[in-house]
């Protein structure tokens, strides 16, 4: 049985990375906010989510295993270097505005478990993240390794949060039934939404199902591997919302960040209960901090034309540029630094319905795909989750004109 285990565990992988690098602190503050907020309402919410992710991203693995060129540069032949360009860019930008929250995410969780201060740790973690980039001979295999490593430090320190709070089954069981939606709540749901679709991570799935060696006798396993990172990802997004409904909604508690989810558990459950979480926190925000520089990067270099590999030395340069960027930012910078992340974020939003449309047009290239391409249903799925990338476009772009306006 553990030898089965065992292998099953050797035979994933790029699912695991993908997994990893979608569920971070902002994802949890946002399932936490809302579980506080709306208790178990809007878990259905994640299911959807995760039925476009686990489609996108599985069209993006198919591309990968199909092909021997990466994604961007069949992009770039087929639509224009252009159209990779923007890619790249907007990647580079949107990674290196979300590794302030990273690294804030890392500072939190080792403070509550050391009880050192927050802003120590990114100056620790950034360096020793360097000289694993250039330490590593394969990226690739150490990313795998130390990624599935992560999601079950995750899904054991979130579990044993959610075994404490012990929730109710039957109000659970109603909130995977979908429920009217009243225009003051969109906003939230396409902040849950955006919480387990990510397109750029589900984009950089084909360059990772290439690193890992797949071809297309590997179809079946790349699928399955990536069936199972994004579940899993659901599944740990699920576990920490239903935590935070189970213990702080009937209260009336709202918790605006991961910081205060902490210390609403050591409020109610000791300080082993803030712990465990700290550790569940930590191992997301240093996941994602790693595989977000590494997809920012790798899809700057490529869609420039320098190269797709993450071995490469012009990426694991621009690696090191995103992991300095969310050093300093989270380190030396106050004051406005949410206005800058703000503008990083907008800069980037350009590229989020540009990528949904590029993996939509190449999924149904039958001189890229051949006999792979995209069925009707799967089209029609994919038409669904680009709407709702418009929606949570829209949201954001809401949010940042109100932002701009009141500061």
């Amino acid at each position: 049985m553990f030898r089965k285990i065992k292998n099953l565990l050797k035979s994933l992988g790029p699912g695991f990375i993908i997994a990893s690098v979608v569920l971070g602190p902002g994802s949890i503050t946002v399932a936490s906010r809302i579980g506080s907020e709306f208790g178990y309402a809007f878990l259905w919410v994640i299911v959807i989510s995760i039925v476009f992710m686990i489609t996108y991203t599985s069209m993006a693995a198919r591309f990968g295993v199909v092909n021997s060129k990466s994604m961007l540069q069949s992009m770039a032949d087929t639509h224009g270097r252009w159209f990779a360009i923007v890619i790249g860019i907007s990647a580079f930008l949107s990674s290196s505005s979300f590794q302030f929250g990273n690294n804030l995410g890392i500072g939190i969780g080792m403070e509550g478990i050391t009880g050192i201060s927050e802003w120590v740790w990114p100056v620790i973690f950034t360096p020793l993240g360097i000289i694993l980039i250039f330490w590593a001979k394969n990226l690739y295999k150490v990313l795998e390794t130390l990624m599935k490593i992560m999601v079950m430090i995750m899904i054991l320190a979130f579990f044993i949060n959610l075994l404490l709070t012990r929730p109710e089954l039957t109000p659970l069981a109603r909130g995977f039934v979908p429920s009217k939606i009243s225009p003051d709540s969109l906003p939230m749901v396409a902040a849950l939404m955006a919480t387990s679709f990510s397109l750029a991570a589900a984009l950089y799935q084909s360059y990772l199902a290439q690193d890992k060696g797949w071809r297309k006798e590997n179809l079946k396993s790349s699928l399955r591997d990536t069936y199972a990172g994004i579940l899993l990802l659901g599944l740990i997004s699920a576990v920490v919302l239903i935590t935070s409904a189970a213990a702080l909604h009937p209260r009336g508690i709202l918790v605006n960040s991961a910081a205060d989810m902490a210390l609403q558990m050591e409020a109610l459950f000791g300080s082993a209960a803030k712990v465990v979480f700290s550790i569940g926190l930590c191992a997301a925000a240093f996941s994602s901090m790693m595989v977000n520089s590494v997809i920012g990067a790798g899809l700057l270099a490529d869609g420039l034309g320098l190269g797709r590999s993450m071995n490469d030395r012009t990426t694991k340069l621009f690696i090191m540029a995103i992991l300095l960027i969310g050093m300093l930012v989270a380190v030396f910078f106050r004051g406005n630094v949410i206005y800058a992340l703000i503008m990083a974020q907008a800069s980037s939003m350009l590229a989020v319905p540009l990528i949904a449309i590029g993996l939509f047009l190449m999924l149904n290239n039958k001189k890229a795909m051949g006999a792979h391409r995209n069925n009707w249903m799967q089209n029609i799925i994919a038409i669904a989750g680009f709407l709702a990338i418009i929606l949570m476009v829209y949201f954001m772009y809401q949010n940042m004109l109100t932002y701009i306006r009141t500061t």
